[in-house]
Formats: C-alpha cells, sequence, structure tokens
C-alpha cells in the first residue's frame, strides 16, 4: 500500500504513523513538491494537494483532507468515483472561534479606534461601548466552528440562537434552533452574526443587501470559512452608510482582496487575510495529524472514519463512511 502524506508531522507523528500501518511504503512530501508520478501511485492521501494532480490519481481510494473546507475537492469530476473523502472538521472550532471572538472584543470596546488613536498619539476617550453578556447572538453554521463560537458567547452571557441544515438536537448552549429559512427573521433580533458555511450554490451570498437592510445598525457580522457568504459590494455599502456596526472578517470574496477595493478602507472593520485557521496555533496542527491518524487506523481495520465528506453536497456526513 502506497501512502503519500502531505500534512507536516514530526518524527512521534511518523513513528505512530508507520505502527499503524506498518507495511505501507510511506511518502512524506510538501503538496507544493508533488509530482503526477507521486500522486499516480498513492491509494491514501493525507493532506490537501493541488486539484489538477487528482487527474493522475488513479489508484486513490481515499483522501483525507488537511482542512475542513472540502467543497472544491466534492466538485463533480476532482475525485475518481468511489473515492473516500474526509476532512479535518474537528481541528479548527478552537482557533478559529478565539479569533471571531477577539474580533468581536476588537470592535465592541472600540479598541480599532484607540489603536488608530495611539499611532497618532492622541490621548482621546471614545465614548460608549457594548458588551456581550445581555445580547443575542445568531449563530449560521453549527460544525465545530460555529458550535465553539456558540459556547464562548453563550458562556459569556449571550443568548445563541442557531441556524443549521438538518435541525437535531438542541445544545445546551443554543436556545432556539433553526433551519436556513429562518435566517431573514431572525436577523433584526441579533447584535451579533456570525457565518461559518461552506461554499455551496445554496450559501452563497446568503448575506447580500436585503439581509443586512434587516440587521441592526449596531450588529456585528462576523465571517469566517468562506467569503462567498456575504455580498462584498453591498457589505462595503453597509459599513460606510452606517447600516450595519460593524464587520469581522477573516474571508473574503474575492480573495485575496484586490489592494484598490474599497472594503480595506471601510470603517468598524476588522479584516484579517483568511489565517485564523491556519497552523499558526500549534494545536490546530496537532489536531489535524490526530484525525487523519484515527482515520487511518479506521481504514485499515474497516471501522467508521470521522468527517466523512458527502460529495454530493460538499458537507460532512453524519453517518460514517465504513
Amino acid at each position: 500500500m502506497n501512502i503519500l502524506v502531505t500534512i507536516p508531522m514530526d518524527a512521534q507523528q511518523r513513528q505512530t504513523l508507520a505502527a499503524i500501518a506498518p507495511e505501507a511504503a510511506v511518502r512524506y512530501t510538501a503538496a507544493a513538491d508533488l509530482t503526477g508520478e507521486e500522486v499516480a501511485q498513492a491509494e491514501i492521501i493525507l493532506g490537501n494537494l493541488p486539484i489538477p494532480l487528482l487527474k493522475d490519481a488513479k489508484r486513490l481510494k481515499w483522501l483525507q483532507l488537511n482542512y475542513a473546507g472540502s467543497d472544491n475537492y466534492a466538485a463533480p469530476g476532482v475525485l475518481p468515483e468511489g473515492v473516500i473523502l474526509t476532512n479535518a472538521s474537528g481541528a479548527y472550532g478552537l482557533a478559529i472561534s478565539e479569533c471571531m471572538l477577539a474580533g468581536v472584543l476588537h470592535l465592541i470596546k472600540h479598541l480599532d479606534q484607540y489603536q488608530r488613536n495611539q499611532a497618532r498619539h492622541l490621548w482621546h476617550d471614545e465614548g460608549q461601548v457594548s458588551s456581550i453578556e445581555g445580547s443575542t447572538t445568531l449563530v449560521v453554521g453549527l460544525g465545530d466552528i460555529g458550535g465553539s463560537f456558540a459556547r464562548r458567547m453563550h458562556a459569556l452571557g449571550s443568548t445563541v440562537i442557531g441556524i443549521r441544515r438538518n435541525v437535531t438536537d438542541r445544545p445546551d448552549y443554543l436556545s432556539a434552533l433553526y433551519q436556513m429559512d429562518a435566517l431573514d427573521q431572525l436577523l433584526p433580533l441579533a447584535d451579533f452574526v456570525s457565518l461559518s458555511l461552506p461554499n455551496s450554490p445554496q450559501t452563497r451570498k446568503i448575506i447580500g443587501p436585503a439581509q443586512l437592510a434587516r440587521m441592526k445598525d449596531t450588529s456585528i457580522l462576523i465571517n469566517v470559512v468562506r467569503g462567498s457568504a456575504v455580498d462584498t459590494e453591498a457589505l462595503n455599502d453597509a459599513l460606510r452608510s452606517g447600516q450595519i456596526g460593524g464587520a469581522v472578517l477573516d474571508v473574503v470574496d474575492p480573495e485575496p482582496l484586490p489592494q484598490e477595493h474599497p472594503l480595506w478602507d471601510a470603517p468598524h472593520l476588522l479584516l484579517t487575510p483568511h489565517v485564523s485557521g491556519n497552523y499558526n496555533l500549534p494545536e490546530t496542527l496537532r489536531r489535524v495529524v490526530n484525525i487523519a491518524l484515527r482515520n487511518l487506523a479506521a481504514y485499515l481495520n474497516g471501522q467508521p472514519m470521522e468527517s466523512v465528506v458527502d460529495r454530493a453536497t460538499g458537507y460532512r456526513r453524519i453517518e460514517s463512511a465504513r
């Protein structure tokens, strides 16, 4: 069995992999250094790789991604029929939800304004601030990332309402749980609206001019995972007109944001370059590797695997692969 690994692993993690698959021929390489010949020989690939190389993956049985986002790999024609696709859902909730929370506090406590004042050596009180306690948070997308953010906001005293594709049992940290068709009626209630959605026809520009108009003029929009969930031009207009209170964005559409785009200079905006889910937090990489190793053991033993992606929808399946 040939296993190709593009996820960075330290010596101990490589030893664990060798113990799980002692008979396998394992090749460790950076995704940028991969060749079509290496991909053609692989039966298992642990980690992302350039999509054009997958046309050579004739022997591939299973692809384990090192990101939670899997829409590009689940698209029709990218993977051969029958290939199992798993992602790293469960690894990123800690890092990204903490960045989301930091962004919210940054704006509602006027830290963005005080940072500008510091650069100008200006000692000036920027006035009233708001609080998470007593607020209402609308969390759209309740996977690992959305759920982690919802728990943190609940712990700080916010009433948290959730939206997800399929309504299942309501977690204790949610006061209510709805499906996507309730979005427009819930937006006027929320002080904070968070989006953690994959890219799909159902989620593209789910926040557009009509939705922004329904939000409070003090509300904060937080978007992570995919920039396509928000109409960028409409958001720029809403921020500049004061239609909403602010935005925290780790993703945009287009990405990267062109240098001349007016959104860069929109007021009450915290913009980061899609970094909240990178390996800047070492724990994130450790979790990614552990998911891959657990799935490798499960695959070789014919047991259920974690975070199996339904390639028809691009979403993680509720049920296991095997």
